[in-house]
């Protein structure tokens, strides 16, 4: 269990925390690479300009969680539910959201490219801008098959 933690310009990579319960807990600049919090529970957490990626969330419940400038190339939500959660200028990128559960979710500035399941982002918000930059990823979640002319 943390509580009230900061994390700065550290190291959290390949740290197997399953089923973690972090509450008001702040990741700065820190390198988490393989991070795993699977079947976790993360309330008022924030991770800034963090190294996220191959990181595991599979199956957490994230409520108020912001991921602003950091890395989430491959990182797996799976099975989470993310409720009040932003993504901000954060890579997606080889990502997965097969299963997963939102309410409240919004992405700004985020690539999408190749992401797995992301029909698990129904329901998220996003600017026309951030649209039309992934409309690939859209489109094929949505079951459409773009053609090139």
């Amino acid at each position: 269990m943390l509580r009230d933690v900061v994390f700065e310009r550290g190291s959290l990579a390949n740290l197997r925390a399953l089923k973690a319960d972090w509450r008001r807990v702040r990741v700065d600049g820190t390198r988490a690479t393989g991070l795993e919090l699977g079947e976790s529970h993360l309330v008022d957490v924030a991770f800034e300009a963090a190294k996220l990626d191959f990181s595991s969330f599979r199956n957490a419940r994230l409520e108020r969680v912001v991921f602003r400038d950091c890395r989430l190339d491959e990182a797996d939500f799976g099975g989470a539910t993310l409720e009040e959660v932003t993504f901000e200028r954060s890579p997606l990128v080889r990502g997965s959201f097969a299963g997963a559960k939102v309410k409240d979710v919004e992405l700004r500035g985020c690539d999408l490219e190749d992401l797995v399941g992301a029909d698990g982002l129904r329901g998220v918000r996003l600017p026309v801008h951030d649209a039309l930059a992934n409309v690939v990823t859209i489109a094929a979640a949505a079951g459409i098959r773009l053609m090139d002319e």
